[in-house]
């Protein structure tokens, strides 16, 4: 893949990728024909800053949970509201490492 548009797809993605794992999602994508970049660039991502916000805002009713595809735990902090505000304090503190392996689970499925 050419090098201007892994820039540049990294200069827009980077903060959704674990920082540990950028460099292999780039050799990955360097590794990729260019037919492959449409793709790679079709991939929903999701915003860990926005993860974060939601999980302070609504998590006790667990739609931070719901938005990851957790179901069964967002099932359950909405009907413990956040098992009493428990889950909910753990969740602020680790949604944003949930939401970059997520984002890095989907892009390594497409490459």
């Amino acid at each position: 893949m050419d090098a201007n548009k892994l820039d540049s797809y990294f200069v827009n993605n980077a903060k959704c990728f674990p920082n540990d794992k950028i460099v292999f999602i780039r050799e990955k994508m360097s590794q990729a024909d260019d037919s492959r970049y449409v793709v790679i660039s079709s991939v929903e991502l999701k915003n860990p800053t926005t993860m974060l916000l939601i999980s302070i805002f609504l998590g006790e009713l667990g739609v931070d949970r719901f938005m990851l595809g957790n179901t069964g735990m967002g099932i359950l902090k909405l009907l413990t509201m956040g098992l009493c505000g428990i889950l909910w304090l753990i969740d602020i503190f680790t949604i944003s490492k949930k939401t970059k392996e997520l984002n890095y689970n989907k892009i390594m499925q497409v490459l």
